[in-house]
């Protein structure tokens, strides 16, 4: 039998950030497929593989949109909004992309444990299943998963490693309460 699969290109570039680089793979309809840290870059493949399928998609050097680097730029230089209008396609099961909607709506600035966010998915015993679709998430900081920690608050599983997770709370933090501080005409 013969494989008539489509085979989808794929735009992938790297962009400096404070964290290091990050690896940006999008679509030609504009929808970002992936984002991860270059040493990371295993990860993001077994993940496109998983959600795409293993030889269904070609990686090319280049064009992801304007829209979406500037995006980033913005975040990281403290307009924290920035992020959440990038255009998304995940690929996720229905229980995956309700967990990775939910990040998204998580403020930046604060943080949620896995138990509350399962609580306020009404799964309140799926604690578990938040975490390995948290896991699973392609997005890294555009689908906010840093903002994910341990019932006692404790910083756990973070795919980009602790210390980023550490940096990328504290830069929400920091930035939200001067916004917050901007918006009050402090």
């Amino acid at each position: 039998m013969r494989d008539n699969a489509v085979i989808v290109s794929l735009a992938i570039k790297t962009v400096e950030t404070p964290l290091g680089p990050l690896m940006l793979v999008a679509d030609d309809e504009g929808f970002l497929r992936a984002a991860d840290f270059a040493d990371y870059e295993s990860r993001m493949l077994r993940l496109l593989d998983r959600r795409i399928g293993q030889s269904r998609y070609t990686l090319l050097g280049g064009n992801v949109p304007v829209a979406i680097t500037s995006a980033l730029n913005a975040y990281f230089a403290g307009a924290l909004d920035a992020i959440r209008h990038i255009p998304l396609r995940t690929n996720g099961s229905t229980f995956q992309n309700r967990i990775w909607t939910a990040l998204r709506a998580i403020a930046p600035g604060h943080s949620m444990s896995y138990s509350a966010l399962a609580r306020e998915l009404g799964c309140p015993q799926s604690a578990r299943a938040v975490g390995h679709a948290n896991g699973a998430n392609p997005f890294s900081i555009i689908v906010p998963c840093h903002r994910l920690v341990g019932a006692n608050g404790s910083l756990t599983g973070y795919a980009g490693g602790i210390e980023r997770k550490r940096w990328l709370l504290d830069h929400e933090a920091r930035n939200a309460a001067l916004g917050a501080g901007l918006k009050a005409g402090i």
